[in-house]
């Protein structure tokens, strides 16, 4: 199993990658290329999930919506 520092790692070098722009990722002797920023965001968003689960907590999204009826 994964140890949540090693989750957090790659999650570092996700993060830090995806704000240089460069699509490829390397840890632990492995290399993903990415097509995209939203792939690298998604990839994010699964590690966040699995260190919530890890460390027994749960991640709560909110959407809000504003409308109006106009001018």
């Amino acid at each position: 199993m994964t140890t949540i520092a090693e989750l957090r790692s790659r999650r570092d070098t996700l993060s830090t990658q995806r704000s240089s722009g460069v699509a490829r990722v390397s840890y632990d002797g492995k290399t993903v290329d990415y097509r995209s920023l939203a792939e690298i965001d998604r990839a994010i968003e699964v590690l966040d999930r699995e260190i919530a689960t890890a460390e027994g907590r749960k991640i709560i999204r909110q959407v809000r919506v504003i409308t109006s009826k106009g001018p």
